[in-house]
């Protein structure tokens, strides 16, 4: 008979301790560890040996190759994260905060699947089968091979599994859903772990696709232990603020594909609809000839984003001036400011400072520093910049322009929507043959960028 015993379990990297402490010896973070009764086997029993599936070794030589099916989820933008589209078997977490748009991506991209592959299992733990009625009525997602299910019990989940054979599963959530042989309350580490586990198998076993949604925490991180993670195969997480109608799909880990990859959206009436085009999302409400804007030409994964930078340097009245940014790396900031007093001699110690990416996009490549430079120069000489130059390149400690990849790419989406004139470094501008109406001017140094852009 197996033994209960209370233990304390860290929800953040599921250590397990006998005593309570105040930080989680295992990860180092405070307040982590809750009580938890876990139920642990007799010595003697060994089911789990007698029903785990034998395996015997293969010669990695004589591994049948194979192709690898992909299956669209109708949603391009979600094929470009997923590295190509839904692989079957594949076990696939989807986190975010509450109301991003989780459940609105997943039952329009249900619909979609059901109506091209067959019967898709929808199982939600947290809505009844009547709000999901009319949630898909209001998405236009009513498609009679899309089968939903209220339930909780993970038990009950696998039995209609194996009764209906679906080609695609969604859990929503797993946070929600239990395994009534384990003592735990759901949502607990050892129900999300067990309950993990289970649907990994279960996918694997039947070459179900399944996709799981996750709780997050205050902190924006997957709710649970972090070996919850380890386990799936892509973790993506839909992002954006809720006063924005836009969202980011960005993947965190993928064993299909690049992690480089994002997909944007736009939150309608109507449920999630694509945007093929994100530059002109970021840019209409761009003003003209005004201090403090320059607009740069971004890359995420492979695609080109053109983005404003906006940067405001005032007086400071306090001894220790402020620094500010949001969707950039403030530390990035503090670099810049530094390189500029020291090597173009803008005398930036006594100044407050904030930038911010219009749109709320978030910018992490170092090729978006050149635009940050002009912007925290033009504000602080409050003079403003050609509204139809665009800004490429990394700036380094000694003032140099370093060169960026994908330079022609960034280029073609300048010159689609009307920008007559690129600062590029030198480096990229030897073998470069810029596209027809883009003005090219490569540059060396931070202060011959600057001289081309307020002078020329």
């Amino acid at each position: 008979m197996a033994k209960v015993k209370t233990r304390y379990v860290c929800h953040g990297c599921g250590y397990q301790t006998v005593k309570f402490f105040g930080r989680c010896p295992g990860c180092g973070e405070w307040g982590t560890l809750v009580e938890e009764s876990i139920e642990e086997p007799t010595p003697g029993d060994r089911g789990w040996l007698r029903r785990a599936h034998r395996s015997e070794p293969v010669p990695i030589t004589e591994v049948p190759a194979a192709c690898e099916e992909r299956w669209s989820t109708g949603f391009g933008e979600l094929d470009r994260v997923l590295g190509g589209g839904l692989v079957p078997g594949s076990l696939v977490l989807i986190g975010g905060d509450p109301g991003i748009g989780k459940s609105t991506l997943l039952l329009q991209a249900s619909a979609q699947i059901a109506q091209a592959r067959g019967p898709v299992l929808y199982v939600s733990g947290e809505e009844s089968t009547r709000q999901i009625h009319l949630r898909a009525r209001r998405l236009k997602a009513m498609e009679p091979a899309l089968l939903v299910l209220p339930e909780t019990d993970l038990g009950a989940v696998e039995r209609v599994v194996e009764r209906i054979d679906p080609r695609c599963l969604v859990i929503d959530s797993i946070q929600t859903v239990h395994d009534p042989d384990v003592s735990s309350a759901p949502g607990s580490v050892a129900q999300v772990r067990e309950c993990t586990g289970r649907l990994l198998r279960l996918a694997k076993e039947r070459e179900l696709a399944t996709l799981i949604v996750g709780h997050v925490t205050k902190e924006g991180a997957i709710a649970g232990p972090r070996l919850l993670e380890h386990m799936v195969d892509a973790v993506v997480y839909f992002e954006g603020a809720l006063h924005h109608t836009y969202r980011i799909l960005r993947a965190v880990k993928n064993r299909f594909g690049s992690t480089n990859e994002i997909g944007i959206f736009e939150m309608r009436d109507g449920g999630l609809r694509e945007v093929h085009n994100p530059s002109e999302l970021f840019l209409p409400d761009r003003q003209i000839a005004s201090t403090g804007s320059a607009v740069v030409a971004g890359l995420e994964g492979t695609r080109p984003i053109l983005v404003e930078i906006q940067a405001l340097v005032a007086d400071s009245g306090y001894a220790v001036p402020r620094r500010t940014a949001s969707g950039i790396d403030v530390q990035r900031v503090a670099l810049m400011l530094a390189v500029l007093e020291k090597r173009c001699g803008l005398f930036l110690r006594n100044q407050d400072t904030y930038v911010n990416v219009a749109g709320g996009v978030r910018l992490d490549e170092p090729a978006v520093d050149l635009g940050l430079a002009v912007s925290l120069a033009s504000s602080f000489r409050d003079r403003p910049v050609s509204p139809r130059d665009v800004y490429i390149g990394e700036v380094g400690l000694t003032g140099e322009i370093r060169t960026v990849s994908r330079i022609e790419q960034r280029l073609g989406e300048a010159v689609k929507h009307g920008f007559q004139r690129c600062i590029v470094p030198a480096g990229n501008a030897r073998e470069l043959h810029g596209p027809p109406g883009m003005e090219i001017i490569a540059v060396e140094t931070v202060e011959a960028a600057f001289r081309a852009a307020f002078e020329g």
